[in-house]
């Protein structure tokens, strides 16, 4: 076993010499308290270590050994439904182990080896197995079953295979042979955080990753296996946007990572999730979900693997076929831990202090995001969503311009429309999202023809509004033609009825896909019936008596996702209202 000597301590840096030989990403053991470190620079015989634990009490002269392998994560059944800090210790373990302070080198798996589970082969003696076949499954929730996958690095005969039956983690379930060697395999096997698991295939995203959230799957949506970033000021409501779309998105497992974020908006996720009941299993929402608590008052250097940790995490289900999204909140955090790291090796600051590296590793992490085929034939997706602080809403700070450059939807949020209450406050001005020409073809095949052609309608609505509203400012809303006030009271409707929506609301916190289309479908009817009675010469003011707009927009609360024959409902009384218009229009002509 190789051994260095601590010469400096520097907060979460120390630097060791010695012969000890040391490989760049290497995971040691520092101190006598073993905690976890990672070799990340060499410099002749001084290997300088990031630690992932507090340093206090550390001395001059302590030995850190070296494990001779990089820095691994155990994956393997009992991992979804957890709580990990960020280099995957179970925080329910440690609480254990220590109470609620955590102690220096707690080693704790995080999987519990000793667990039991209903193991059932789907391979047979005397098969030929490549890379990453699935051998068998666990039931690992309820609506979770894990796939047992023969590691990357092995590939030949099964000599053995357990019978159906309960085993234990640690238990050997197979043995394959390969070029006149035998290995030993368990449900249990290891990835290195800093490497990319390998597919067959990466494949096209071309369909949606339906959040429930109007203005996300209508107007701006992210497809399976996209990258998108969510920037806004303090209270603008990042955290609640991605607590929605981790509640409610229709992927079948959520990672979601607290990087750096307050003790008690973890706290809030911690509470929240055990008590939610998912709408595809009527089933509690942990039995899909994972998450990785790493505090702004957790060591800085585990905030920046965090992200890492996660990643890998979730490439390992999509290996098994999943769709996988990951909530990471916020890499402006995890920036900054790079930030204070970077200082603390005294490298060549960049803009504001950031490393000169920080757009090839935003690179790195988006760039694990996809949908793929893998060697077993499965195709599965991971989906990175991550939202960024920037200070003052400035969004010409360098995280948040190098994130755009390696993400495909942006959803801006505006502190203006956050102080008006107005959420999800994205800014649709300033918002996009690259991926609708690809998710075009879903949704007119699977939703309606017209879906598409009414979204470009919206879009156009709010653009024209966006002009009248500039020129109102200068010669006020009186000089605007009937025609142009229509415009501007509908698009209020819209903002108001169909982007505005309620996360406390019971029937708004969640839209089905279709009920968005009918939503979009009866705002642009009233629309075009009432501009072709203002063509006929039928004032706007007379038309805004009815009530119309104001009945759109209660329609979000008043119409259950399963009553959508009450938008017909809704569209014929509006019918009525504006033919009594009509009439009294032509006795009066």
């Amino acid at each position: 076993m190789q051994k260095k000597f601590i010469i400096s301590i520097n907060g979460p840096v120390i630097e060791a010499d010695g012969e000890g030989d040391f490989a760049m990403h290497d995971m040691v053991q520092v101190g006598k308290y073993q905690i976890i470190g990672e070799v990340i620079k060499l410099n002749k015989t001084i290997a300088t270590v990031q630690v992932y634990e507090d340093t206090n009490g550390l001395k001059i002269g302590e030995e850190v050994t070296g494990t001779e392998a990089p820095l691994s994560i155990t994956l393997g059944p009992g991992i979804v439904g957890n709580v990990f800090d960020g280099i995957e210790r179970p925080l329910a373990k440690l609480q254990e182990e220590a109470g609620d302070f955590l102690i220096k080198g707690s080693n704790i798996e995080a999987i519990d080896m000793d667990r039991s589970w209903y193991f059932r082969p789907i391979v047979n003696l005397g098969d030929n197995v490549g890379l990453n076949t699935i051998l068998g499954e666990v039931k690992e929730t309820e609506v979770i079953n894990n796939k047992i996958m023969n590691p990357y690095d092995i590939a030949g005969e099964i000599t053995y295979i357990a019978e159906e039956g309960e085993y234990k983690a640690k238990d050997i379930i197979a043995r394959v042979k390969t070029n006149n060697k035998e290995y030993e395999i368990s449900m249990v096997q290891k990835w290195p955080v800093r490497i990319q698991r390998p597919y067959k295939e990466r494949l096209s995203a071309n369909t949606p990753l339906i959040t429930g959230q109007r203005i996300i799957d209508t107007m701006f949506p992210i497809a399976k296996g996209g990258t998108a970033m969510i920037p806004g000021g303090f209270g603008t409501g990042k955290t609640m946007l991605q607590h929605q779309i981790a509640k409610w998105s229709d992927a079948d497992i959520i990672v979601y990572i607290g990087c750096g974020e307050r003790g008690n908006e973890m706290t809030e996720v911690l509470e929240d999730f055990p008590k939610l009941i998912d709408p595809k299993t009527e089933k509690p929402l942990m039995e899909r979900t994972i998450l990785i608590a790493n505090t702004s008052n957790m060591p800085v250097a585990a905030r920046e693997m965090s992200i890492y940790t996660g990643i890998t995490i979730a490439e390992y289900y999509r290996d098994m076929g999943y769709n996988v999204a990951i909530m990471a909140d916020s890499t402006s955090r995890w920036a900054e831990a790079l930030r204070e790291i970077s200082g603390r090796l005294e490298e060549m600051p960049a803009e504001e202090g950031y490393p000169s590296y920080l757009p090839s590793r935003l690179s790195q992490v988006y760039g694990r995001a996809g949908m793929t085929k893998s060697f077993n034939g499965q195709i599965g997706s991971v989906s990175i969503i991550g939202a960024v602080s920037p200070q003052g809403s400035d969004f010409s700070e360098p995280v948040t311009q190098n994130t755009k450059r390696f993400v495909h939807v942006f959803w801006g949020l505006d502190r203006d429309l956050a102080y008006s209450r107005h959420y999800p406050a994205v800014n649709w001005k300033i918002s996009y999202s690259e991926y609708t020409d690809r998710l075009q073809d879903w949704y007119e095949n699977n939703i309606d023809e017209e879906f598409w052609i009414n979204r470009l309608e919206i879009v156009k609505l709010l653009q024209e509004e966006n002009e009248l509203q500039e020129i109102a400012k200068v010669v006020g809303q009186d000089v605007l033609s009937d025609s142009k006030k229509l415009v501007l009271e509908t698009c209020r409707a819209i903002r108001l009825g169909f982007l505005q929506q309620s996360a406390m609301n019971e029937i708004d916190t969640y839209v089905p896909i279709n009920k968005q289309y009918q939503m979009m479908n009866s705002i642009l009817k009233v629309y075009k019936m009432v501009l072709k009675l203002i063509e006929r010469g039928v004032p706007i003011s007379k038309i805004k008596e009815l009530g119309i707009f104001e009945e759109y927009i209660k329609l979000k609360f008043n119409i259950k996702n399963d009553e959508l024959n009450k938008f017909d409902e809704f569209d014929k009384k509006v019918i009525e209202k504006l033919k009594v218009v009509a009439e009294e229009y032509k006795e009066h002509m």
